[in-house]
Parts: C-alpha cells; structure tokens; sequence
C-alpha cells in the first residue's frame, strides 16, 4: 500500500488483490467520517433518529419476514 499526500488529495494505491467489499465497507466510513465531521448531535438525538428509522423499516419489512 502507498499512501501519498498532494496540495488537494490524498492518494491511496492498494494492490489488485484487496477485497472490493471490504474496500467498499472501508470507503463508506471514510465517507461517513469526511460528512459528520465538526458535526455535534446529542446521543438521545442518535437514538431518537435510529428508533424512528428502525421502527418504519419494521413497518414496512414485517410481512415478508413474519410469513
């Protein structure tokens, strides 16, 4: 792996053999982190949000799981 620094990006070189899902997974959360960054929400606000998001995909799954 080679990980190289210019004035407007950060360069990553990764060998043909890596795995794409765990690449994936690994871009995803540097995604996640480079959009919440500087970003301040109360734990109760984190949980209100995942038992409301939680609670409408149950609504809409139920069904096809329950069967």
């Amino acid at each position: 792996m080679l990980v190289e620094r210019t004035k407007k990006e950060i360069i990553i070189r990764l060998p043909a053999s890596v795995d794409t899902e765990d690449l994936q997974d690994f871009l995803n959360y540097a995604r996640y982190k480079e959009l919440t960054a500087g970003v301040k929400v109360a734990q109760n606000e984190v949980d209100k949000l995942a038992s409301q998001i939680n609670t409408k995909w149950w609504s809409k799954n139920r069904n096809s799981l329950t069967k």
